[in-house]
């Protein structure tokens, strides 16, 4: 375990090496990044770094910008895309630096009761302070205050949106993890986390209570959210973005389906989520075939996009691809490679002991589905195994929640040790990724211990 350790650890220390090394030239123009040491209360211990564009309106837009474990708010400036971004559009941006020590480096705190708590003493109180000193002594305007992070600042994203509702009026959250996911310090090191082990699964309404708590009272509008993840990332696993999208949805009162889906670019797979009013709330983007490394090339001006910071009308739900994609709408697929969440799909006339909820998002030649399985019965599942079988030649590579596996055509998923009993109405949730040939149909049935399940 010491050596698992001490690899894990060696990996992620390169990883920030390369990504450092790898960094943008700095932003071009007479501005430059400055160190605020005194900007007022920080319980977090936190260090400031301020970059103000030379052109700017009377009241500029405010970005808060964050890093990863063991990288620095200068660090964050030189390797991504805010920088010049601040430049071209005229918003400022705070780049904090967590001090925290962990067995990852420092790290935003996410984990500490005082995290976790509207004003408590500690890294989010520490950011709304920076954000304070910036309205107060640069003009900055109050009602467009913005954040973003990667990895930990991601995780940090996420508790700022939280907390303060009334401060940021969106966020964007690269491999990030939900609210009040960590249980603690021992439990926030990826190698022997149960948020970040694979095994996290709760409920919509769980994630959601945890935010509804965090700012308790609160009925205020709530900050719009965009989450990214690469299909690759075995860090901070891919299948937490379906955990972070569940968590926010809920607090909007959203459906767990999409209201569009499209790509805009060949790698991305977007699922929008929109109010009655088509306002999109949520964006969850896929990154097809990306590992523990986002923000990548394109991403930060897609975020920027997304806040409206480039003078586009934030919240619309278009659903037109920008680059060589197609988008549907309300869980019609399409052709040209991407096909849309929304539908269920079950198999059999069912004996009305289980409902299974079928959800695919496909690209090229791959996909990730996502399976819900409900008890509809009067007594308790103890253990369950789901089987269906292929009828476009699928294959699956991986899955999450559940053991996955497939013989010819015949698929197998069998639970996990935490989620092995299902209450009658109560459900479980697995998901997994595939393969396929240019035809993903969904499968024609389901069976649950043997029993066939109705539609959801």
């Amino acid at each position: 375990m010491t050596r698992i350790r001490a690899a894990s650890a060696a990996a992620l220390s390169a990883l920030v090496i390369i990504m450092a090394g790898l960094g943008l030239a700095t932003p071009a123009g007479a501005a430059s990044l400055v160190e605020v040491s005194d900007f007022g209360s920080n319980p977090g211990n936190l260090r400031m770094h301020l970059y103000v564009p030379d052109s700017r309106p009377a009241s500029p837009p405010v970005l808060v910008a964050m890093h990863g474990c063991g990288g620095s708010g200068p660090g964050f400036f030189q390797s991504s895309e805010f920088g010049s971004l601040a430049d071209r559009y005229g918003f400022i941006v705070i780049y904090p630096t967590a001090t925290k020590s962990t067995a990852m480096g420092n790290c935003f705190d996410v984990w500490s009761d005082a995290s976790k708590r509207r004003g408590g003493g500690s890294d989010p109180a520490s950011i709304v302070s920076m954000v304070d000193h910036v309205v107060r002594n640069h003009g900055g305007d109050a009602e467009r205050v913005f954040v973003t992070g990667s990895s930990s600042g991601g995780m940090e994203t996420n508790a700022l949106l939280a907390l303060y509702p009334d401060v940021f009026r969106a966020g964007a959250v690269f491999m990030g993890v939900p609210f009040d996911c960590f249980a603690g310090e021992a439990d926030f090191p990826p190698w022997t986390s149960r948020c970040t082990g694979g095994s996290m699964d709760r409920t919509p309404q769980s994630w959601g209570d945890a935010v509804r708590q965090a700012h308790p009272g609160y009925s205020g509008p709530r900050p719009r959210v965009q989450l990214w993840h690469g299909t690759n990332d075995t860090l901070v696993p891919y299948q937490l973005l379906r955990e972070q999208t569940e968590q926010w949805t809920n607090v909007f009162g959203l459906s767990q389906s999409p209201a569009s889906t499209d790509q805009p670019r060949p790698d991305w797979n977007r699922q929008r989520f929109a109010d009655s009013g088509g306002t999109v709330r949520v964006e969850a983007i896929s990154v097809q075939g990306a590992g523990h490394s986002l923000p990548g090339s394109g991403m930060a001006e897609e975020a920027i996009t997304f806040f409206g910071l480039d003078g586009s009308d934030p919240g619309t739900t278009g659903g037109t691809s920008t680059t060589g994609g197609t988008s549907t709408t309300g869980g019609t697929s399409t052709t040209g490679g991407t096909t849309t969440t929304g539908g269920t799909t079950t198999g059999g006339t069912g004996d009305g002991t289980c409902r299974v909820t079928y959800t695919t998002n496909s690209w090229n030649n791959g996909f990730t589905a996502e399976v819900t399985v409900t008890n509809t019965g009067s007594g308790a599942v103890n253990g369950w195994t789901l089987t269906w079988s292929w009828t476009g030649g699928q294959q699956v590579t991986n899955g999450w929640n559940a053991t996955v596996s497939q013989s010819g055509a015949q698929v197998t998923a069998r639970n996990a040790d935490w989620n092995a009993a299902i209450a009658p109405g109560a459900g479980v949730s697995f998901g997994f990724q595939g393969t396929h040939s240019g035809s993903n149909p969904a499968p024609a049935g389901f069976a649950l211990n043997g029993a066939d399940c109705t539609s959801g």
